[in-house]
């Protein structure tokens, strides 16, 4: 009688290979037809640059959402905007809604997707899974589903995620939001003070003369 050891061993070693091969075929598939995008908005020629590193479970990244939108509306002509991911650890869902938003940015959806993520933050930030929202609002775009749900899985967007997140490690990120204008990290503690170091770099004569500290009712906390 042959040791039944050995026949284990052979058993577990087909079992082991079998499971390597599927989960390398899955790989394969989720990242079937995935491109890397820079998730730009406004006038990709500008010479004025702001990039914002966020997180889509932070609070204070969805509050400032009107700054950046009234920012664009503004200056959109002049100005290059580009989003990247930041996901804080302290927010468990938050590489999962990056990963959907980069999912439907392989649709060409990014930005809307991004908008309703930011509007029903509550609710999908509550769930303990949020997966049954995040298919239904890529449902509500019209998305393709199955593509959706594919890539919901892609390692390569993962990968870009994560390599986004060092990059603001590296650029000394430790809260969201957090934006650079010209390759130069911003200091702003409102709105008015985000929209006017903007127009000052469009155009220099915008700058304000004198600067005020003055709190508002747009002030906003960052880092959460």
């Amino acid at each position: 009688m042959k040791n039944p050891w050995i026949i284990i061993g052979i058993i577990a070693l087909v079992l082991f290979g079998g499971a390597f091969w599927y989960a390398s075929i899955s790989a394969e598939q989720n990242n079937e037809g995935v491109e890397v995008i820079s998730h730009i908005k406004g006038n990709p020629d500008a010479t004025v640059t702001l990039v914002e590193y966020s997180d889509l479970q932070c609070p204070a990244c969805a509050a400032f959402l009107p700054a950046v939108n009234e920012a664009l509306e503004l200056y959109g002509d002049s100005i290059k905007f580009e989003y990247r991911h930041f996901p804080l650890p302290i927010h468990p869902h938050a590489i999962d809604a990056a990963m959907a938003a980069e999912a439907a940015g392989q649709q060409d959806a990014f930005y809307e997707y991004h908008d309703l993520l930011f509007e029903n933050q509550q609710v999908w930030s509550s769930a303990a899974a949020p997966r049954v929202q995040f298919l239904g609002y890529a449902e509500e775009l019209g998305l393709d589903m199955d593509m959706f749900r594919r890539h919901l899985n892609a390692s390569i967007l993962r990968d870009h995620i994560n390599s986004q997140f060092v990059e603001g490690r590296e650029r000394g990120i430790t809260g969201t939001p957090t934006f650079f204008l010209n390759g130069n990290r911003m200091q702003i503690t409102t709105y008015q003070e985000f929209l006017d170091q903007i127009g000052a770099a469009v155009d220099p004569s915008l700058a304000p003369s004198d600067s005020s500290d003055a709190t508002t009712e747009s002030d906003i906390k960052f880092g959460l």
